[in-house]
Order: C-alpha cells, then sequence, then structure tokens
C-alpha cells in the first residue's frame, strides 16, 4: 500500500473510531436514569489499547471526567492485569484519589474482544445523583462521611453480575433506583462500543487496535510538541483568590514552558480545607492540561499522547493535593477555576490573547425536600433533585463573553420542567441576570438568576456547598471591570453567605443570582 493510501486508512479508521465513542456517549445519554447525565450531559466515554492508554474519547462530556479517565484506567489494570480478564467483565470503582475525584462518580471499564483477544478497553463515567453519606454537601470533614466508596472491583464477571455489590449500593443510597440505572447504563454504553469496535476491526480486516493507537498517540504527542515549540520559552506566574469554606482559597501557579513541554507548579497554594471543596491530584491535572490545550493546541486531539506533553506538580495536603481522607465532595469548586489560573499565567507571553475570568465552576443546586427537612410534616412529598447554575464565561478580547455557560465543564442545564416533574418544586424564574458582566471593551457573560419555591405548604433544603464567587468575583483583564459576584437569598431577604445546607421555609422562595464574568479592555 502507498504511503498517501495508508494514511488515507488511517484517517477512515480515526473518524470510524470517534463514532464508536461518540455512540457510546450517546448510548449512555439515552439510557441514563439521572437527569445530571441524561440531561446535563455530565459524563465521559473513551476507548483504550490493550496498555490502558487512552486513544480517543467522546465529544459529549466534561473534561474533568474525561482527563481523569485517562489515567483512571491504568490503575485497574494494574489491579486487574489484561490477561486475566474475559468477555463479559465489567470492572468498577468511585475511588476519588484513582478516579474523577469525588464519589458520586462512578468509573466503569469493559475489556474489548475479537474473537476471544483482547483488543482493548472501553471506559466511561457518570455522576449518580446520590451516594449516601451527607450527601452533595461540603460539610463533610472526612471522605468517610462522603458516602459509600467502591474500591476496584468486578461489576460483571464474565456477564454475570456481581448483585452484593448492587445489594449495598441499593442499601446506602436515597435514590436506589436512579443510582442502579445509571451504573446499568455505563455497562450497556461500553458493551454497545465493544461490539462497535469488534465489528469495526473485521470490516477493514484487522486483528487488533493496538497498531493504530501507536499512530494515534504517536502523532498527538509530536503535535502538541510543535505547538508548544512556537511559544516562547519562560516561566509565568498566576494567581487566584477563591471564597473557600473556613477561610478564603488562595491558587497559585507558576506555568513553564520548555522543549519537553509544558509544566504548572500550584506551589504557595492553600493547604487542604477541613471540609469537601478539596480537588484531588487526579481532577487538578485534568482541569490543567484542559486550560493548557485550550490556548496551545485545541484542534489537537485529547488522548494519551497529547496529554503526556503536560505536567502538573502540586504540594502535598495543598487545596490541590488533598490526602486521603481528605472531603472532596465539591471538588470541581477548585478544580474548575484552574484553568483560568492558568489563562492568567498565559496573558503575559501571548501579549493579550487570553479572555478575562469567567465564573468558573457550576453551581449544583442540591434540592431536598421530605420529612428529614426541618420543619416538615410526616406526610410532606419526599424528593432529591439536582439543578445547575450557570455563570458568565470571561470577555475575550475581541468578542464579549458567553452567557450562562458553563466552561471550562461544558454541562448544560437541566430543563425546569425536569425537575418540576421530579419534585413539587417551581421555577418562578430563570432568566439571565441582567448587569452581572463586567464592563470593557468586551463585556463579560453574564450568569443566570433562578427563583425557587415549593407548591406544597412544606419547606424545603438547598445544599450550597458549590456556590463561590460571592465575594471574589471574575476579573477583568486588560483595564476591562470585574464581573459582579454571586448571591443566594430568600424572598423574605435573608442572605445565605456559607457552603453549608439551608432551609428555605414553607411560603418562602430561594433566590440564586450567578457571578458574572470579567470584562475585557478599557471602556471607550
Amino acid at each position: 500500500m502507498k504511503a498517501q493510501e495508508k494514511q488515507l486508512v488511517r484517517q477512515i479508521l480515526w473518524y470510524r473510531l470517534i463514532a464508536v465513542v461518540e455512540e457510546q456517549a450517546n448510548v449512555l445519554l439515552k439510557t441514563a436514569f439521572g437527569t445530571i447525565t441524561r440531561e446535563a450531559g455530565d459524563l465521559s466515554a473513551g476507548v483504550y489499547d490493550t496498555k490502558g492508554r487512552m486513544l480517543a474519547q467522546a465529544v459529549t462530556g466534561t473534561p474533568g471526567h474525561v482527563n481523569t479517565m485517562a489515567t483512571a484506567v491504568a490503575h485497574f489494570l494494574e489491579r486487574f492485569p489484561p490477561h486475566t480478564l474475559k468477555p463479559g467483565d465489567v470492572l468498577v470503582t468511585n475511588d476519588p484519589w484513582m478516579g474523577t475525584g469525588h464519589l458520586f462518580d462512578f468509573v466503569t471499564v469493559t475489556p474489548a474482544f475479537l474473537k476471544n483477544k483482547l483488543i482493548g478497553f472501553f471506559a466511561s463515567t457518570c455522576h449518580v445523583v446520590d451516594i449516601g453519606g451527607r450527601g452533595f454537601v461540603a460539610e463533610a470533614t472526612s471522605v468517610y462521611e462522603e458516602g459509600m466508596h467502591v474500591p476496584h472491583m468486578k461489576l460483571m464477571d464474565a456477564g454475570k453480575r456481581n448483585e452484593t455489590l448492587f445489594a449495598m449500593l441499593m442499601s446506602n443510597v436515597r435514590e436506589p433506583m436512579q443510582v442502579r440505572g445509571d451504573i446499568l447504563g455505563l455497562v450497556s454504553c461500553n458493551e454497545v462500543a465493544a461490539r462497535r469496535l469488534a465489528a469495526m476491526l473485521q470490516e477493514f480486516g484487522l486483528t487488533e487496535l493496538d497498531t493504530l493507537g501507536e499512530y494515534i498517540i504517536s502523532t498527538s504527542r509530536d503535535a502538541m510538541r510543535a505547538a508548544v515549540r512556537k511559544l516562547p520559552r519562560g516561566t509565568w506566574r498566576g494567581s487566584m483568590t477563591l471564597d473557600g469554606y473556613e477561610a478564603p482559597v488562595e491558587l497559585r501557579a507558576a506555568l513553564t514552558v520548555s522543549d519537553a513541554g509544558v509544566h504548572v507548579d500550584y506551589a504557595g497554594s492553600s493547604p487542604a480545607s477541613r471540609f469537601g471543596i478539596n480537588s484531588p491530584k487526579c481532577y487538578t491535572d485534568a482541569y490543567t492540561s484542559f486550560g493548557v490545550k485550550c490556548v496551545v493546541a485545541p484542534g489537537i486531539p485529547n488522548n494519551a499522547g497529547s496529554l503526556a506533553v503536560v505536567t502538573v506538580s502540586a504540594p502535598e495536603d495543598s487545596i490541590v493535593n488533598p490526602l486521603r481522607p481528605r472531603a472532596v465532595t465539591a471538588r470541581h469548586l477548585v478544580g474548575q477555576t484552574l484553568p483560568e489560573l492558568v489563562f492568567a499565567c498565559f496573558d503575559e507571553p501571548l501579549k493579550g490573547q487570553v479572555p478575562a475570568e469567567g465564573a468558573g465552576s457550576i453551581w449544583i443546586l442540591g434540592l431536598s425536600g421530605g420529612p428529614q427537612v426541618e420543619g416538615a410534616r410526616p406526610d410532606t412529598t419526599r424528593f432529591n433533585v439536582i439543578s445547575i447554575g450557570i455563570g458568565g464565561m470571561g470577555a475575550r478580547p475581541a468578542k464579549p463573553g458567553l452567557s450562562t455557560t458553563a466552561f471550562p465543564s461544558g454541562v448544560g442545564a437541566i430543563p425546569v420542567e425536569i425537575t418540576e416533574a421530579q419534585s413539587p418544586l417551581l421555577f418562578r424564574r430563570r432568566e439571565l441576570a441582567e448587569g452581572s458582566g463586567g464592563e470593557g471593551r468586551q463585556r463579560g457573560g453574564m450568569g443566570a438568576v433562578i427563583e425557587i419555591e415549593n407548591t406544597e405548604p412544606a419547606p424545603f433544603s438547598i445544599a450550597c456547598a458549590t456556590f463561590d464567587r460571592r465575594h471574589n468575583p471574575a476579573r477583568g483583564r486588560a483595564g476591562g471591570a470585574d464581573g459582579r459576584v454571586g448571591r443566594v437569598a430568600l424572598a423574605s431577604g435573608r442572605v445565605l453567605p456559607g457552603k453549608e445546607t439551608y432551609v428555605v421555609p414553607a411560603g418562602d422562595c430561594l433566590l440564586a443570582e450567578m457571578p458574572g464574568g470579567g470584562g475585557y479592555g478599557k471602556k471607550p
């Protein structure tokens, strides 16, 4: 085969591989029970070679899931060597330090076979609505309080379901049917993808994936290195202050560009919090790599090759590298601001080509009702639902910031109709928070304002674990004004100041205003 024809076949195989993982992600979207997965797209899907190296990811999904999952598969293979696996096996864990950063995310890994020969792996992740413990709050002071920890184990053994694990999960979560449905959705999407991969290889007369995989990884790595070589050499620093929990969080980063690649060092960042806002190193790595890639090479495939060019270091037991058993449920509060910090480091060497700061982490509104809420009657409707509040992105040098856009997570909002169908809650408002974006030559993106009431004469609770930028706004760049800070209050006037769980009294309303993005440049 001529070199040109060989390259064409490789390109066709690459597009087919992308189609496989996109179908994998869409199966999960269609089969998931939890709204944060099927409506907001808080998931990831990917294919790996027989060494556990990520080759391709679905576009559908979040960087926090995809990039943590890129390294998570290797942890599985350390415990379950490839030669011990057989058709019908499915592996699972929700280990925060070896998975995606907190107990709510389950990672499943399925070996793919062609005529009983191992050809690769498929992995998928999604966020389940509940994992027991104290719920989606930041008030825990250790991971043991945050819910049920599932170590690396077999979910399926040669096609036989691990009913003991399912029984333990169902007995420890508040929404057993939703959690069970989501986990089975993970199994299904991997299974479909494994069948598609085997069929693809047979169609092209191939017997293994590793040769193509090596080409994909080496080509992506070389392209990423070439992109890095176009950058100035040196070290640049950035800093950011977040509201934190018991005290403000200081984030410090030193970004170094060298011939070897890009290295980000978080020395000087705050120590780990006593509460659940810590970002495990795997999650810190994931969003740091994403931030670098957004600036340096957004068009290069995201896989083990391109990710290897970015390295990260962080002090042990810091807010960006907590040690077990630190609490980590709201880890995205810190982790999802790291791309903004990376942008700040790049501002000087790239001479004004990076945007202003945005709202960063999404606000996850954990809403609960029923007899367990203080002041509720025994006959009050029991519910446990999630809604998502989204702030504004920072303004770009030549364009305004995008409003209510979840950068860097990429998740969508859950339709109000879905939440209202699952609970007695009513959304009286969900609209743009006018004026929340910072002024400038380019205006920052606006956040959303949400107003919620209970249609029953009963109280409900709101977990404010992930609500930040209520005291420290998204900063403008190049003379642009800061975005407006967020605010959470009751319609009756009381401000809910912290990250605790609060009760909204019967007859009152919850009012949440998301932070806006910073402006760019001085206003003419």
